[in-house]
């Protein structure tokens, strides 16, 4: 029996964690030396951060320890922040650690970083809803700035909270926020009118590239809640102050949070990877070019439609990714063949804060209630497919 086979991934999100959990289910012991390699010891659920950002669930509920979904037989968890990746010489570097990790296959998936657009001061004067650091910061800042408003009254825009971006991050965080505005107000003595919580879309619509009768339901609900929209409308620059959009107005905002879109990690452009606006383009085998044993998944990898067009990158896509990418791999470490994948929407739902949502499952629009219902069972079937029934009855939000 020769040398057992070396895969190394790169990141523990959606596509990373689904890749180790389905390789453990299908590798036998010693069958293959798989390391796990995260900055943190524990996985989030990306698709609820706008949640505890809002501060409408406790940070907690949506981080899941690593140690608890993985077999330590058979896949071995370093925790560590990735510094370089070599490709052509098969090493991965780590921070603070001398020694570096060999592969004989690379799975990569560490995930985005924001992409501004170009907008000056964006990233020093805005927060992002990027991970449990960022959401808890995000929840104390808000809070922190409606305390300051009673002892400074005339600083309104200690009550105004600017959201770059109307895609499914942005709409969902202000439909939460907009729920918990109330009950800050409540808490600080503070009147509901005084708060403006202002939504700024530099696209013709709010979600883009969604259902048009479902973006007039949700702008709609949303409004009613107490959202102003300024759609159409680009952020030009962000400052100290608040942020400047297209035709030169000023908003004044002690709070600008930023949810406009990402970009592919930068750690896998510097290793010299083709990438397309920071992303790599795999091909059906989710391999980089010029690379058979390196796997790009998740917001790091681009993949396009029959149509020619990119698939957006969404934890749907990274979770299939990374099943498919298990039977891959099992099927290299057992000299078998590689199958194509091919990406199957299971439909797309968004939430509005309690109790409203919309979406598209088929063919079938789906409002309100019934919308909400489903997002809760899609977030409990991918509870599901890393941890069981154990880790659903544990982490679930249920009717």
């Amino acid at each position: 029996m020769g040398e057992l086979k070396k895969v190394l991934i790169l990141g523990a999100g959606y596509g990373g964690i689904v890749t180790a959990v389905h390789l453990q289910k299908q590798l036998g012991l010693n069958e293959a030396d798989v390391t796990l390699v995260n900055n943190n010891d524990y996985h989030y659920l990306t698709t609820q951060l706008h949640e505890p950002a809002a501060g409408t669930l406790h940070h907690d509920k949506t981080r899941v320890s690593i140690d608890s979904l993985i077999d330590s037989n058979k896949i071995r968890f370093v925790q560590g922040h990735v510094t370089a990746i070599r490709p052509d010489e098969q090493r991965v570097s780590l921070e603070n650690r001398e020694d570096e990790l060999e592969y004989d296959y690379l799975v990569i998936g560490l995930g985005s970083a924001p992409a501004t657009f170009g907008i000056k001061g964006l990233l020093e004067h805005s927060m992002g809803i990027r991970n449990i650091d960022s959401v808890r910061m995000i929840r104390q800042h808000i809070e922190y700035m409606f305390s300051r408003y009673r002892n400074e009254p005339e600083r309104e825009d200690y009550l105004t909270v600017v959201v770059g971006g109307a895609g499914f991050t942005g709409i969902e965080f202000v439909g939460e926020l907009a729920d918990r505005i109330p009950q800050l107000c409540k808490e600080y003595d503070i009147p509901r009118e005084k708060v403006r919580l202002v939504n700024i879309e530099a696209a013709p619509s709010a979600l883009p590239g969604f259902d048009k009768e479902l973006v007039d339901y949700a702008v709609s609900t949303l409004e009613k809640k107490g959202v102003e929209f300024l759609i159409g409308t680009p952020i030009k620059e962000c400052h100290e102050n608040g942020v400047i959009v297209g035709d030169g107005e000023e908003i004044k905002a002690a709070t600008v949070i930023w949810t406009g879109g990402v970009t592919g990690n930068p750690l896998v452009e510097e290793a010299g990877f083709e990438v397309q606006r920071g992303r790599v383009p795999v091909d059906e085998y989710l391999r980089a070019p010029n690379y058979d044993n390196v796997f790009v998944i998740g917001d790091s990898s681009l993949m396009f439609n029959d149509e020619g067009r990119p698939y957006p990158p969404t934890a749907q896509m990274a979770t299939q990714q990374g099943q498919h990418l298990a039977r891959n791999l099992v099927a290299l470490i057992r000299d078998g063949q590689l199958t194509p994948f091919k990406f199957e929407t299971k439909g797309t739902v968004a939430s509005l804060g309690k109790g409203e949502a919309i979406g598209i499952v088929g063919k079938r629009k789906l409002y309100g209630w019934t919308a909400a219902q489903m997002k809760k069972l899609i977030d409990l079937r991918y509870l599901f497919i890393i941890g069981g029934l154990p880790l659903v009855l544990r982490k679930g939000k249920f009717f």
